[in-house]
């Protein structure tokens, strides 16, 4: 064989994902995920039962993301240090501890300490970003890191069914679930533990050991890096949009077409699915033939085509809509389920009336979801990917975490933006004002992304 074919035969292996090596990582990823979608469903009611304000749930729900925002970026760059399996364990014990405090708690504080542990120590997603960026070629990275994505939407499908399981066969105990998620957390440590190869070899930690640990200074340095700091603003703004949309769109729901939970676990599964099918599948073809760039503007595009339909869905429910059984429902005296989200029945949303009944309106409604769902399915890991691609080798975990601490951020305040465009302007507000943001992001994108 000859050296030209050799190289060639190299060439292609190196464009081709290698699963053996990145199934453990998928694997420890997803369980960590369905303990934390277990949990999600519950954390609305489980407050609730200790008497908690729906300002003090919203509290608790961005209680999390805060502290990741804080936690994250200080354990990548420990795990450029140390290497990724130590500081991927030491994340996923506090998970664990957060989730057995969860289970015993008996006072709101306990779920706020639980809440803030699990999120200070919040870095399993970012290291096993880490993770697949060493394991992978620029080729086949995007496609890798798309798999992180494909986990989140499997998690968040699987997750919510899990916990009316247990909350089924429990007679509705709130603890039980949260014993579930903790016993997924247990079965990722010990993942972690016997199956996780370290990523990160000795020689490449070294390089890493002068710098100083996270601050926000660090992250001031990072918006400034000459290569990857709009992608870092860019990977913000994104999820402040596709954040909010996923935030707001039960109460858009509710507001037009009238939507009770039950009603929008449909659209969310919906959503799910084509994200899974986008970042399982789809993106690594797509990274190979059209670049990270191409990728980046068509999900710009396509997400911003998807909030603007979003916002203009006709206000019509579906034939077999109630307003009296929704108000009933929504009041506490109608059919509520535990597994539900209870907080829209404490908001002033205006539901419809019934008349104009018809399928219309959920119809374009899902119309709409297509290109929303694909256009935040592409952007994340394309833009991680290309952050990877433009980093030294030594600043990957570091800039990984703070990109995951730019996301947590997005995160919390998301939901504060576009509920008061939502409370101030009307349901259609925030989705256009998220649509015209990444209409200008992909203006910008365009020059500034190369």
């Amino acid at each position: 064989m000859t050296t030209s074919t050799l190289s060639a035969s190299s060439e292609v292996v190196s464009e081709k994902l290698n699963f053996k090596k990145i199934l453990p990582i998928f694997v420890i990823v997803l369980i960590d995920l369905l303990g934390l979608t277990v949990i999600i469903p519950l954390m609305p009611l489980y407050a609730t039962a200790f008497g908690a304000s729906p300002l003090l749930i919203g509290v608790l729900g961005a209680a999390y993301p805060v502290m990741q925002f804080i936690g994250a970026p200080f354990l990548g760059r420990l795990s450029d240090r140390f290497g990724r399996k130590p500081v991927l364990m030491v994340s996923q014990l506090g998970t664990f501890i957060g989730f057995l405090i969860l289970g015993f708690a008996n006072s709101l504080w306990m779920l706020f300490l639980a809440r803030i542990l699990d999120g200070i120590s919040g870095a399993n997603i970012s290291t096993a970003q880490a993770a697949i960026s060493d394991s992978t070629t620029e080729k086949t990275r995007t496609q890798g890191l798309g798999l992180i994505g494909a986990a989140f939407g499997i998690g968040f499908i699987l997750g919510p069914i899990i916990a009316f399981l247990s909350l089924a066969a429990s007679g509705n105990n709130y603890h039980v679930p949260a014993f579930v998620a903790a016993a997924f957390s247990l079965i990722s440590i010990f993942l972690t533990w016997f199956w996780f190869e370290e990523t990160l070899p000795k020689e490449l930690r070294h390089s890493s050991t002068q710098k100083p640990p996270f601050t926000l200074q660090a992250m001031l340095e990072a918006v400034r890096h000459p290569a990857v700091g709009f992608l870092l603003v860019l990977i913000f703004a994104q999820q402040i949009a596709f954040g909010g949309f996923e935030q707001l769109l039960a109460l858009f729901t509710l507001n037009r077409l009238g939507l009770n939970a039950s009603g929008n676990s449909i659209i969310f599964v919906f959503v799910g699915l084509i994200v899974v099918a986008v970042q399982g599948g789809l993106i690594g073809r797509w990274s190979r033939k059209y670049g990270e760039r191409r990728l980046i503007l068509a999900g710009l595009a396509t997400l911003a085509i998807g909030l603007s339909l979003t916002a203009f869905t006709p206000r019509q429910p579906m034939p077999s809509y109630s307003k009296a059984a929704l108000q009933a429902e929504l009041q506490g005296s109608g059919t509520f389920r535990t597994h539900e989200n209870p907080t829209t029945q404490n908001l002033a949303i205006e539901i419809p009336d019934d008349s104009q009944k018809g399928w219309f309106g959920l119809a374009w409604l899902l119309m709409a979801m297509i290109p929303a769902a694909v256009g935040g399915g592409i952007l994340q890991p394309s833009i991680n990917s290309l952050i990877t691609q433009k980093a030294r080798k030594d600043e990957v975990g570091g800039l990984l975490g703070i990109s995951a601490a730019f996301l947590s951020g997005a995160n919390a305040i998301a939901p504060l933006i576009g509920g008061m465009i939502f409370q101030s302007w009307g349901s259609t507000a925030p989705f256009l004002a998220f649509g015209l943001i990444m209409a200008i992001l992909l203006g910008l994108a365009f020059f500034k992304v190369r």
